[in-house]
């Protein structure tokens, strides 16, 4: 990185200080530069919605690839798994991607490659052609996952950071509800699986257009040297607070000019490392992937025969995660960070334990709703807490010049664990029965526990450039 954090003598001479009546305008556009925010983390949002609509969607369509395909149980695993496949790639390339051509050039790619995945898995003539397309949406959404919060972190100010990533995390989980009912619709049309498919240009669309009106992020234009462009972006989105972010950007950027992804691995900035791929993980093994996706088997399990049940579960579970991620809006900025994690694991595994109790049990009604309630609690429990928390602080305890490759790491061994529990969590079942799984992801909460009480931060109202200064500093915050 050349001269980061040199301005030129013109900008110097140019820095005037503000009159009463920049200062009197500056007050009254306050408003205005917030909007901007808002706007600017809305249509980056729709990068998370691409992802929440396709996991919607593939629930939709699979007794229709099932029926047509002929497909064996290993083969109808593939199909789930394949975005899961893709998103493993995707997440491991994002960082370079995003730092070499931008958080926001790189949505805009998403999105066109998105639209062109969906085309394709439309018309998609075998079961092997179909298995690539899917994993090349799953590549897509991969790369959108990590860059999605990263973009919108690093254009939000410390005390609405929370608010806004988190809705990128409500994007995800309301869209989920949506494609369930456009497969709903076609269906009862009698149109089959592929227009399912096609239907999802419309958020691939609106995420490769939609980023084109918005503006790069002013860390990434100050990391290459951009000055004049950053400056003019913190304008439209920090107004008057716009000198103190250009100072801290300044400031962070030259002390890390020599930039070296060995600084995640051999200096004390590893610790970022550690907390990041640590709340990865644990976001996947305390049971969430076997939760969502099986969310159906379990109202079997646990007693409901209904031919509705598979309905039923679907709607409970997705309304319950909406108002948990809505909850999480408004608690994470005031609460911080810390108290929703642990009190959102605390919750899960109270749930686990429970549900391994209640499963020893033989069936029956009384048991059958006890299980849902905790399925209901467990879902809530995850929606306020790890569940957006876990991209909301990768996305910002990483220096602004080593987070793309922070971020990369941390979620591609998220996509990875989500991938392995979503595969075993049958065959635990099998092998193990209810009560041990259950108990089994609980002693994992335990854990994720302990993680976060002693070496997870609370991030809330520190600005990027002082969460760097907190690990420089052997884990303590400047005062």
């Amino acid at each position: 990185m050349k001269n980061v954090g040199r301005p030129s003598h013109k900008q110097d001479t140019q820095q005037e200080p503000p009159s009463q009546q920049d200062e009197h305008s500056s007050a009254n556009n306050h408003t205005y530069h917030a909007w901007n925010v808002y706007v600017f983390a809305i249509v980056a949002a729709m990068g998370s919605l691409i992802f929440g609509y396709d996991a919607g969607l593939i629930s939709g369509a699979e007794l229709y690839l099932k029926k047509d395909f002929s497909l064996n149980p290993i083969e109808e695993e593939l199909v789930v798994s394949a975005t899961l496949i893709g998103g493993i790639f995707g997440a491991a390339i994002s960082g370079k991607l995003s730092d070499a051509i931008s958080r926001k050039w790189s949505l805009v790619a998403v999105g066109i490659t998105f639209i062109v995945g969906a085309v394709l898995t439309t018309f998609a003539p075998n079961l092997v052609l179909f298995m690539a397309f899917r994993i090349l949406v799953g590549f897509c959404i991969g790369v959108a996952s990590m860059v999605t919060p990263v973009y919108i972190t690093e254009i939000s100010s410390s005390s609405k950071r929370g608010l806004m990533v988190t809705f990128s995390k409500l994007a995800l989980t309301a869209s989920i509800p949506i494609a369930y009912g456009v497969d709903l619709a076609i269906a009862h049309a009698g149109w089959g699986w592929r227009p399912m498919f096609i239907v999802e240009c419309i958020p691939g669309i609106m995420l490769a257009v939609g980023m084109l009106f918005v503006p790069h992020t002013p860390r990434w234009l100050a990391s290459k040297d951009r000055w004049e462009k950053a400056s003019a972006v913190l304008e439209r989105i920090a107004g008057p607070e716009k000198d103190k972010e250009m100072h801290s950007i300044r400031k962070a950027l030259t002390a890390g000019k020599h930039t070296s992804i060995r600084e995640l691995f051999f200096t004390p900035l590893r610790m970022a490392l550690v907390v990041g791929i640590g709340l990865a993980i644990f976001q996947q093994v305390i049971g969430d992937g076997a939760i969502s996706y099986y969310a159906p088997t379990i109202f079997k399990f646990a007693g409901f025969t209904l031919p509705s049940g598979d309905i039923l579960a679907t709607i409970v579970t997705t309304i319950d995660s909406v108002v948990a991620t809505i909850v999480a809006l408004f608690l994470i900025d005031r609460l911080g960070r810390r108290p929703l994690l642990l009190i959102s694991l605390i919750g899960i595994t109270s749930t686990l334990a429970a549900m391994g109790i209640i499963f020893l049990f033989g069936a029956s009604h009384t048991r059958g709703y006890l299980i849902l309630i905790c399925l209901l609690v467990y879902i809530f429990a995850y929606g306020i807490g790890i569940g957006p928390i876990f991209a909301l602080m990768c996305s910002e305890i990483f220096p602004t010049r080593l987070r793309g490759s922070g971020v990369s790491i941390s979620f591609c061994l998220n996509w990875v664990a989500t991938l392995l529990v979503s595969i075993t969590f049958l065959s635990l079942i099998k092998h193990l029965g209810n009560s041990l799984t259950y108990w089994l992801y609980g002693v994992l909460a335990v854990a994720a526990i302990v993680f976060c009480w002693f070496l997870v931060p609370e991030t809330k109202g520190k600005n990027l450039e002082q969460i760097e200064e907190y690990w420089e500093n052997g884990r303590h915050w400047q005062q």
